[in-house]
């Protein structure tokens, strides 16, 4: 990332919709989705989604408790 883009987001690096696919390992079409929908944690700078990477770990984080709470509450 270039020094300029990381000044930009205040030291934090920003993530645009084909970087944050990739970084999920799942289609652009399916984080555009979620996004829209408010599922994954975006923002528009424009017309174009930006995305805090420190926004979509703490999601991820996220995900994997709602995942083991679902899986430990069906095992009861």
């Amino acid at each position: 990332m270039s020094a300029e883009r990381e000044q930009e987001s205040g030291g934090e690096r920003l993530m645009t919709l084909p970087e944050v696919a990739e970084y999920l390992q799942i289609a652009e079409r399916t984080a555009y989705l979620w996004t829209q929908t408010g599922k994954l944690p975006g923002f528009k700078m424009g017309n174009v989604w930006r995305f805090k990477r420190v926004d979509v770990d703490h999601w991820i984080e996220e995900q994997k408790r709602i995942t083991n709470e679902k899986r430990d509450g069906s095992e009861g």
